[in-house]
């Protein structure tokens, strides 16, 4: 990988790069095509940015202490439980990583490895109204954590996580759960890798759904790897 900017350099180690902000903090790291779509023809994003992007992913999962991940992206089935690089993680001496999925109303399929097979067990931050009527297995229930009366207070939540040492988060999407964050001002970086493909017509996926109005970004740093320019977003 090599720096573009603030300071040009080449051979950089991109774990070193991404772990150079001081916590606790919260980001949003999706892959992009060059034409604005975060999902390839097929609907996933794996086809977006190849092996340099994926290892920006392992990277900036390492780095979080919890992965935050919408119910609706759960729910289209692409998720499945962390792929965890122990080496990654350990060389910050942290245990590795749950996946966090914040869901409104519990509708989602316990019967997934997401709930039945993680090495780490996934967290469920709903609401309190939400939990009193949803029907789940007994072994997820410890895991979940309620912020909010009638609805998700993502605030709440985040302070919540932290208090469990879930200090530094990453969202994965989808889509609603990352303009909620950006909307309450939640998010302290916009990681995004901008893949040299176009999409064209057809199947498109926003990275953001719509906002009350424009949040501004402060360029932090760019990087160049197999053609995929990684952008780093302060938001102001």
């Amino acid at each position: 990988m090599r720096r573009l900017l603030p300071e040009p350099a080449g051979e950089i180690d991109p774990y070193d790069a991404y772990g150079d902000v001081k916590g606790p903090w919260l980001r949003v790291g999706m892959v992009m095509s060059a034409d604005g779509s975060v999902t390839d023809e097929h609907g996933w994003t794996h086809g977006l940015g190849g092996e340099a992007d994926f290892w920006v992913f392992l990277i900036l999962r390492a780095l979080a202490d919890g992965i935050l991940v919408g119910a609706g992206t759960i729910r289209s089935g692409m998720v499945r439980p962390a792929r965890l690089r122990r080496s990654l993680r350990e060389r910050r001496g942290r245990p590795p990583a749950p996946i966090v999925v914040v869901s409104r109303s519990l509708s989602l399929d316990w019967t997934l490895p997401l709930f039945t097979a993680a090495e780490t067990p996934t967290i469920v931050v709903t609401s309190a109204a939400a939990l009193k009527t949803a029907e789940m297995p007994d072994a997820v229930r410890p895991h979940v954590l309620t912020a909010g009366d009638d609805d998700v207070d993502l605030g709440r939540a985040v302070h919540e996580l932290r208090e469990r040492g879930l200090e530094n988060l990453v969202c994965e999407g989808g889509p609603m759960l990352a303009t909620s964050l950006v909307e309450a001002g939640l998010v302290d970086e916009i990681c995004l890798n901008l893949a040299p493909t176009l999409m064209g017509g057809g199947r498109h996926t926003r990275m953001l759904g719509e906002l009350a109005g424009p949040a501004a970004l402060d360029p932090a740093a760019v990087y160049l790897d197999d053609g995929v320019l990684f952008l780093r977003y302060g938001l102001t």
